[in-house]
């Protein structure tokens, strides 16, 4: 793999860029033979019978397109200790937690060393590209809001945590050199913090008392960085004390993050007066660029369900470019924006061809939409056979992703929707266009259509007692709250005397929260980057008025059915308006660190 690297790295950078997406099938058939070539001995391919070939051909006759839920058994066999090369020639190093699967568990994607070095490539692409755009950059600072979140250890003694967690805490992350990209406000002390108070404390402050030298600013979701704000309003009176004094508050008690911020944080009585000036007024209409005058632009995701919060990232940064700049998973990281400073709704990602084997699978839609979300299931031969190479993708179409990594995932269903939208020389560039499954999502959490109704089911249970029923729902995210929250409206069946209190509604909601998997309980409980979930109880007939409405609009009367999740915002504003009352949960539903299934908590 090629290191980028030297003076005139910008350029080679971008030459770098230009020669793979050139020959990008070359480069495809050139990563799958050297994926193979290292994997003759692997258990995996050798029951599918490949029997050591490396083309391409053979492998896509005889290897399946395959699920998480296909490899369980044998990701669970290399959590339990099995160290043969079940998936891989490689020892695997760790596993990286993809979302979570509609049983409540965390996926485990096998990782090993080398990613780390492809992640970083990947990384070092990035500035080269935005300085086309935004030349400069290296002189001033980037204000992002970066954090790690729990980890835990399967039985067999490897790591399991989050993807950014696992690069933060690497070697490259730490003892990275100086690079204009990953030039920070925030020490990396401040990152590495656990606890998600002192972390988001401290990062605030750092930056604010380098307010002057911060180009950029960012997040990974704009979730989070609107989360980062929030925090701001309701703490600015004790970062502003800190900076008039130039000492750190007692409550951040981490002796690293304090001897980091030390270093930071001097008396500065004027800048303390900025701030109390700008947070203490009426509006916060522009406070972005108000308390961080040189800010070019903000580095967040904003494309598939991260797109709701784009009103909001504008009204307080009054308009600045948002800026999505590279396409990654917890299975693979795949490509980067080569047009940085393009609208939110038009950003496309060029996938780099040296990250993976990409194969896509066509997406079939019926009148224009899917109106469901089915589970992922494993591919008849002929579905198989519809697969597409990476130079194959028609402008336009939309495809399921399915890779191949050299971590040991073989014709991999990804579960991305992607659009093409264009071509790098031979390469195609990709809308992201959502996560197949998913209804329900405001950070890194995502709730599909099955496990959504499995804990609506549970908690309609507690109005049993009362001779009341649940005669239908829908959901939506409401992001109006920061941070946002999940809505359910339910429309009640109740033919018992008995009025039903307040509390049962309030039952329920905590019951719908503990049905939801540990991505969704540690946003609520540990990273707060989730509210409580709130049940709008509507009036009678209400889903009359829904199906109405989607009759008036085209819908057929022979195939409506009430959706789950709705987004569009005359139904949500038809819902709204026959709330009858709302409760909202009461309590964080229970979490525990690490995976549910196995861990030893460190």
């Amino acid at each position: 793999m090629p290191e980028i690297m030297g003076e005139d790295k910008n350029k080679k950078a971008l030459q770098f860029i230009e020669d793979v997406t050139a020959n990008a099938d070359e480069v495809q058939k050139r990563v799958l033979a050297e994926i193979l070539s290292r994997s003759v001995d692997v258990e995996y391919l050798r029951r599918h019978g490949l029997n050591g070939r490396t083309d391409r051909e053979t492998f896509k006759k005889v290897v399946p397109v395959v699920t998480y839920e296909d490899l369980r058994q044998d990701i669970e066999r290399i959590a339990n200790g099995d160290a043969s090369p079940i998936l891989c020639s490689k020892p695997i190093s760790e596993f990286l937690t993809s979302s979570g699967t509609s049983g409540g568990e965390r996926k485990l994607m096998p990782a090993i060393e080398e990613e780390l070095g492809r992640r970083g490539l990947l990384y070092s692409l990035l500035m080269p590209v935005m300085n086309q755009f935004v030349p400069g950059l290296e002189d001033g600072k980037g204000m992002y809001f970066l954090f790690i979140k729990s980890e835990a250890r399967t039985p067999g003694g490897l790591v399991a945590r989050p993807v950014l967690t696992s690069y933060y805490k690497s070697s490259n992350f730490k003892d990275r050199p100086y690079d204009p990209y990953t030039n920070y406000t925030s020490p990396n002390e401040t990152i590495l913090c656990a606890d998600s108070y002192q972390s988001m404390y401290s990062q605030l402050l750092c930056g604010l008392c380098q307010n002057q030298e911060v180009l950029r600013v960012g997040a990974v979701f704009a979730s989070g960085f609107i989360r980062a704000i929030r925090f701001l309003e309701k703490h600015w009176a004790l970062l502003c004390n800190d900076i008039r004094t130039g000492t750190l508050d007692s409550r951040i008690s981490d002796p690293s993050v304090r001897e980091s911020v030390a270093m930071i944080l001097k008396p500065n009585p004027k800048l303390a007066d900025l701030i109390e000036k700008e947070c203490g007024g009426e509006s916060w209409r522009g406070i972005i660029p108000r308390l961080w005058p040189n800010t070019k632009y903000i580095d967040v995701i904003v494309t598939g369900t991260m797109s709701q919060y784009i009103p909001t990232l504008d009204y307080y940064s009054n308009g600045l470019p948002l800026v999505c700049t590279m396409y990654a998973s917890s299975e693979c990281y795949f490509g980067l924006n080569l047009n940085p400073l393009c609208k939110p709704s038009e950003v496309s990602y060029t996938l780099i061809p040296t990250m993976a084997y990409f194969e896509f699978l066509p997406v079939n839609r019926r009148n224009g939409f899917t109106d469901s979300a089915p589970k992922l299931t494993s591919l008849s031969a002929e579905e198989q056979r519809e697969l597409v190479e990476l130079v194959d993708v028609k402008l336009g179409e939309e495809y399921e992703l399915v890779i191949t990594t050299y971590a040991g995932l073989y014709r991999y269903r990804v579960g991305d929707i992607l659009q093409v939208a264009g071509f790098k020389n031979k390469a195609p560039q990709f809308n992201f266009m959502c996560r197949k499954n998913v209804v329900l999502s405001i950070d890194s959490d995502k709730t599909d259509e099955v496990e959504l109704q499995n804990a609506v089911k549970n908690a309609a249970i507690h109005l049993a007692p009362f001779e009341a029923s649940l005669i239908e729902y829908t959901s939506c995210v409401d992001t109006s709250t920061i941070p946002g929250h999940y809505v359910l409206y339910w429309e009640i069946g109740h033919v018992g005397e008995t009025s039903i209190p307040p509390s049962v509604f309030e039952d329920c909601c905590l019951t719908l929260e503990e049905s939801l998997n540990s991505v969704y309980r540690q946003g609520r409980v540990s990273d707060k980057s989730i509210g409580p979930l709130e049940i709008k109880v509507v009036e009678g007939g209400t889903f009359d008025k829904l199906m109405d409405y989607a009759l008036s609009q085209g819908a057929s009367i022979n195939q409506y059915k009430a959706p789950r999740c709705v987004k569009y915002a005359p139904i949500i504003e038809l819902l709204n308006s026959r709330v009858a009352s709302n409760y909202f949960s009461p309590k964080c539903p229970k979490w525990v660190p690490g995976h549910k299934k196995w861990c030893n908590n460190s």
